[in-house]
Formats: structure tokens, sequence, C-alpha cells
């Protein structure tokens, strides 16, 4: 009796590998019921292994009654198994899902726009880290010095808060460059701000409650509250930001983007951050402050951050090294107010224990080093360059057939054509140009008055940012076109 078994000697235990490849053939009703196996010594000799593995692989079978001994004859398929039916594809069970898995189910996902890879030349992608500054020589010694310390202990189940030396090191950091009143028992450690918005939704949000969000908006967190079930109250954002007295009424909460409106890149002033503070004393309300570029900033002093400014105990503020060093390392933080600190701990600890402790190690000796400040200051400095080709750019070949908003911080801006165009046609025409831009549309809840576009500069050289603008100058109409 032959039998294929395809083995890897790089792979599982062999005696796993001969017991998975039974246990399939059986369930797939390959082998039927009754069927016999060959003996020990026969398989191991057509498979060139040790008896004993082959042996371990049929006590397994064995022992979960997949097959079963006959005296004197040998080992069979286990008759009970004669009703298994495999007559139906892998996987096409129609299993139900709650309310929360039919809402995520149909949420866009890895589809979000700046997700997409393209293989245009020029390529304003936004929302990407500047890795080529990125010093990860230093990075990687730092990781290895802080493996190569690590006890045993240091390997078992952390706190759900996260490493302490880290939280210390972000306190600091954001209680000097954005103005944050916090202290390091406020701060929680998440996997980037994605995870700290679902924690925020799931804490305080209830299904059918109102929530007011910008709009536009960023993807992620429409996509979350929507899962939840909450009641989406968009309002609208001009030149400065969210419209503070457009403000719905009985709101369970905001969540904005005060320090670089995503994705139009307004920044809210004082007037309205104060607004925006008394409408939620009012309502009774929480602000979600997600704060995901406001390192980036290149006229006049950083802008304070809205929780800095809030005496009541009413913002939870998310930030994210993401944007600053590289989005793989999935580290973000919420900082909560202190009565919402131990309901924020325990939902992190039940949602996936603790972040990976190793790296949250590295990145506070990284940030405690000045080494995190310093390559600030290179991002800063390339950014700014980058801005000002891309400004000069936009001056230059589109002139006055376009107006501009978010100029003034993070990594993008937004470009709105004066004259009416079809989103669509222009993002089409300019990539048979080798031109990748994104459109607005999706973002928006309720239907834009008028296309924008997104620019955005972090992974082109001025080089590539002019020659971008020129070609899209050709993909824009003109006036008379």
């Amino acid at each position: 009796m032959q039998f294929v078994i395809p083995l890897s000697r790089d792979g599982a235990p062999l005696f796993r590998q001969v017991y998975l490849a039974f246990r399939d053939a059986i369930l797939r009703g390959t082998l039927r019921a009754g069927a016999r196996l060959p003996s020990t010594r026969e398989l191991a000799e057509q498979l060139a292994i040790s008896r004993t593995v082959v042996v371990l692989a049929y006590d397994q079978l064995l022992a979960e009654g997949f097959v079963e001994g006959r005296s004197g004859s040998g080992t069979y398929v286990s008759a009970g198994l004669a009703e298994i039916r495999h007559k139906t594809l892998p996987n096409s069970a129609k299993l139900r899902l709650s309310a929360f898995g039919r809402a995520s189910a149909a949420a866009p996902g890895d589809t979000f726009p700046a997700r997409q890879s393209s293989g245009l030349r020029y390529d304003f992608a936004y929302g990407q880290s500047d890795t080529e500054v990125f010093p990860f020589e230093k990075w990687r010694r730092i990781a290895l010095r802080t493996m190569r310390a690590a006890s045993i202990r240091e390997l078992e189940y952390c706190p759900a808060a996260g490493s302490l030396m880290l939280r210390e090191a972000i306190c600091a950091q954001v209680r000097r460059s954005r103005a944050v009143v916090c202290d390091p028992s406020q701060l929680i450690i998440v996997n980037g701000s994605q995870q700290a918005l679902d924690l925020a939704v799931r804490l305080l949000i209830e299904r059918s409650d109102r929530v007011a969000i910008e709009d536009p908006q960023y993807q992620g967190t429409r996509e979350v509250l929507l899962a939840a079930g909450a009641r989406l109250c968009p309002v609208p954002v001009d030149r400065d930001g969210l419209i503070s007295d457009r403000l719905p009424k009985n709101a369970r909460a905001a969540f904005v983007t005060p320090s670089h409106q995503f994705p139009t890149g307004a920044i809210l002033p004082l007037g309205r951050r104060l607004a925006l503070l008394e409408w939620a004393n009012t309502q009774n309300a929480v602000v979600i402050e997600d704060d995901y570029d406001g390192e980036f900033r290149y006229e006049g002093q950083p802008v304070e951050s809205l929780q800095g400014l809030d005496t009541q105990g009413r913002v939870i503020y998310i930030g994210t090294f993401s944007r600053s060093i590289f989005p793989a390392l999935r580290i973000g933080y919420l900082i909560a107010p202190h009565s919402l600190v131990p309901a924020c701990t325990n939902a992190k600890w039940l949602n996936d224990r603790h972040s990976a402790m190793l790296e949250q190690r590295v990145l506070a000796e990284f940030i405690a080093s000045g080494m995190y400040e310093r390559h600030l200051r290179r991002v800063r400095s390339r950014n700014a360059s980058r801005r000002k080709a891309l400004l000069d750019a936009i001056a230059q070949y589109l002139g006055d057939r376009v107006t501009l908003t978010g100029e003034g911080a993070g990594a993008h801006v937004v470009i709105w054509p004066r004259k009416r165009v079809s989103e669509n046609d222009v993002i089409a025409r300019a990539a048979s140009m080798d031109v990748r831009i994104r459109g607005l549309s999706a973002y928006f809840l309720s239907r834009p008055r008028r296309a924008g576009f997104i620019l955005g500069y972090s992974r082109l050289n001025e080089d590539e940012i002019r020659e971008g603008i020129r070609r899209l100058a050709e993909a824009l109409p003109t006036e008379n076109g």
C-alpha cells in the first residue's frame, strides 16, 4: 500500500506531518471508514523515516479516534466516521455574524486609498513615514542590546498599560512638544492609533448613540464607529477646521483631528477649540483628539493640544509613532482622563493583554536618548524642503486654478480646483501621465460640494515633486478646457 506524504525537514516535527497527512485524508474522505493503513514498518520504509516517528503519528490518530487497532490485523480508519460527508467546499459553512461582525464585513478594511500600492512614477502618497532618513542602524543596536539584556522575567506577561519606561518617555515628550497635561499613569500603550480609537469606541459608545464626526473625516474613525452601531452626525469643515457652532445636540462624543484636520489639513484655531470644549461640558460629552501628525509644523509655534486646554477631564488624546518612525512598529498611545484610566487599562487587557514589550523598551531608549528628537528634526527639515518645492510648483504650474489647504502642518496638502471637475476623470488623466493623486470624495459622509485632491510629499524628492506637479497641471482642465 503506497502513500504519498511530502515531508519537510525544516517544517513541523515529522510525526506531526505524518499525523496531519492521514487526518486530512480521513476528513476529506480520501481514506474512508474501514480503510486499512499501512503497517508502521511499511510506511517507515516508504518515507525513509524512523519507525518510531510513524508509531507516534499512529498513536495520536488512535488517541483522537480517527483510527482503531484490530488485534493481529492492523490499523483501520474508525468505523464511527462512516457518516462523515465532505462534499462541500472548504470554508463554505454559512456562519451567523453578530451586528458588529456584519458591520466589520462591510467595512473597506485594506482597501483604504492610502494603503493601495501603485506603480506610477510620481506617487503623491500620504500617510507615509520618511524611512530614508530613519537611523535603522542605531535602532538595531538598541534592539540587540535590549534583547540580550532581557531577563526571563521580562518575557512573561507584562502590565496591560505597557512599559513604564516608555510611558514616562512619551509623557515627557508630549508635555514638552504638544503641551499635553498628563502623568505616566494616564497613558496606555496600544497597537497603533487604530486600536486606541477602537478601545475608546468600545468604552464610550452604545448602539444608536449620536456621535459628532468631522466631514470629511479619517476612514478608520468612521468605520469603527459604524461597526459599533453609532449614529454619525457629520459636522462640516472649512478652512479653519471643524465648524464648532454646527456641533449637534445630545451627542455622546466628538472625534476630531484639530492639529491637522484629516484630510483637509486645516488647523483648528483657539476660539473653536474652546468652543468645542464648552460644547463637551454642556452636552456631558467626551472629545477624542487624534493627533496623528502633530510633530510636523512649519510656520510659527506648534499649536497647543486640545487636551492641554481641557480643565474638566473630557478629552482622550491619541498619538502614534506610525508617521514619525515607521508604521510596522505598531506602537501608539492613549492618554485618558484619570476617571477613565481603570476602564481603558482593563479594556486593553481584555483586547490583547498588552502590546509587544521588547519593542516598547527599544522605543523607550530611542526617545530617552534623544535620538527620536534628532530624527524628528531631520524629518522636519526634509519635509520643509519638499513642502517648499510643492508650494512653489503649485504656484508655478497651477496658479489660481486651485486653492490650497493643509500647507501649515503635517506631510500632505489638499488642492481644490476652482473649476468644477470630475474627480475620477482627473485621477485617470493624471495616471496616464504617470502621476498618482487621491480624491477626497471617499472621506465625506455628505456629498462634497466640489472635488479635492490629496497630495502627500514625504516620499518624493524636490525634483520629483516639481515634475509631478507639472504633469498634474496638464491633467487638470484649464478655464477654457
